[in-house]
């Protein structure tokens, strides 16, 4: 906590043997440092102008409620029911991060729901609490069979996201160069857009740890051979992780019958708001074997029966070896900045239980595959693959002449977000993006944003 008090600075630099505070910023290299003033506005000093001041900002913004979106990639727009924005909005969850017996025993429960449901979903039966995204729990998961295998070699498997795999990139370096993970690509197959697996084969070897894959896959495309890329993996005794959007599981099967060790995958389509960026967490599940348990970097949950007959109390299992029970020392750093999203999560999946994942999926089938069939029947503009995909599908531009940029821009116009611009992360797709339609997408939502992109390829 910043503390203006001299005093009390004088005596924390004293016990720590620092003449001053500047003291303590020498490590930072004479280049890194700014030398010239910073060009700040003037202070604000009243609370009802720094409001007025917050509220003129966030008007500049252009959300998802006023313009229609059709953006993914990471973060994607699913209907929220009411009652999950009411519970996670109730004192007793916001507050009870850790407190009293009491209290902590009523969020364990909460907690434990949370990960039954998910693994139920999974077909996994140990589940973590949640680490901050899909990126940080693919990370772990790989770190966790780097010391699992004691190897260090990562394959990736078709195609990811730039975001996802730039914090893979970071979980796998290190400072020490005996704890780096070496990440090595398997091409897709460019006819399918899958994995090559003749590829996969000639580069999975005695010294991978992990093949981590993900299905969908980022181009939203089914991974058919999922069970063989798994199978390769485990004839070179290597780890499978797959990464896996939850809401996919009521159509098609859950990652542990095709051969995962480990799954990853977000906690956001469970019941969470896209927030500007936040609201996102990352889920890790493995099988219920104790080697995989000593692994965890993330709080894992129990229940046990109580000394009353009949009673059952939930707790926290192996906390010691995280990095709460021993901070620098434990199973890779983690936090609780997204706990509070598996009290929505816990919400939205009794609310749908297993039917309604059916119904879920077959209904963002339904309407990505409507929306691509209308939008591939624009002239000069080309569904990359037709079939094979959920909720995200890409569209190419190329025979347009125009930039995704530019027909994005227009489309901005229209009150319509388009697509993700492939063109800078791919550039070998040249101009194509990466649209994305769900359950909150009419048919009048798809009809408007092909009338909206035939005038903007019309001009």
């Amino acid at each position: 906590m910043a503390n203006s008090v001299e005093a009390i600075k004088a005596d924390m630099l004293a016990r720590i043997g620092a003449a001053s505070i500047a003291e303590l910023f020498q490590q930072i290299p004479e280049d890194h440092r700014t030398r010239h003033a910073l060009n700040l506005p003037p202070a604000i000093r009243s609370e009802a102008a720094l409001k007025r001041h917050l509220r003129d900002i966030a008007a500049k913004n252009k959300d998802c409620e006023a313009n229609l979106s059709f953006l993914g990639g990471g973060i994607w727009q699913h209907h929220v029911p009411a009652i999950c924005d009411e519970l996670v909005r109730r004192q007793e969850w916001l507050t009870s991060v850790f407190g009293s017996p009491e209290s902590d025993h009523g969020r364990n429960q909460a907690w434990f729901e949370f990960c039954s449901q998910l693994g139920e979903l999974l077909d996994m039966d140990l589940v973590g609490m949640p680490v901050y995204s899909w990126g940080c729990a693919a990370g772990h998961a790989i770190r966790m069979t780097a010391r699992l295998t004691g190897r260090s070699k990562l394959v990736i498997a078709g195609p990811v996201s730039p975001e996802r795999l730039s914090v893979i990139r970071t979980y796998c370096a290190s400072a020490v160069d005996s704890r780096v993970i070496d990440v090595v690509f398997c091409g897709v197959d460019e006819t399918t857009g899958l994995t090559d697996v003749a590829a996969l084969h000639q580069l999975v070897d005695d010294k991978t740890c992990a093949v981590y894959l993900e299905n969908p896959n980022y181009h939203g495309l089914f991974e058919v051979a999922a069970a063989e890329i798994g199978a390769i993996a485990r004839k070179a005794g290597a780890e499978t992780i797959v990464g896996v959007d939850p809401l996919t599981l009521g159509v098609i099967a859950p990652p542990a019958s095709y051969g995962a060790d480990i799954a990853v995958g977000s906690i956001q389509p469970l019941g969470v708001h896209m927030h500007g960026g936040g609201g996102v967490g990352g889920f890790i599940a493995s099988r219920h074997e104790e080697r995989y348990a000593r692994e965890y970097p993330t709080f894992l949950v129990s229940i046990a029966p109580t000394a009353v007959e009949g009673e059952h109390g939930f707790g926290l299992s192996l906390f010691h070896q995280t990095s709460y029970g021993m901070r620098d020392e434990g199973k890779d750093w983690t936090g609780n900045s997204t706990y509070l999203w598996t009290i929505a999560g816990a919400a939205y999946m009794a609310l749908l239980g297993p039917q309604g994942f059916v119904e879920l999926g077959r209904t963002i089938l339904a309407n990505a595959h409507s929306a691509a069939r209308k939008i591939g029947a624009i002239d000069g503009v080309t569904i990359v693959r037709s079939g094979g995909f959920f909720k995200e599908f890409l569209v190419d531009f190329n025979a347009t002449g125009r930039t995704v940029a530019d027909i994005n821009k227009a489309l901005l116009a229209h009150g319509i977000f388009g697509g993700i611009d492939l063109s800078k992360d791919e550039p070998g797709s040249g101009q194509t993006a990466l649209y994305c339609v769900t359950e909150v997408h009419t048919e009048a939502d798809i009809d408007r944003l092909v009338s909206a992109l035939t005038k903007v390829l019309s001009r």
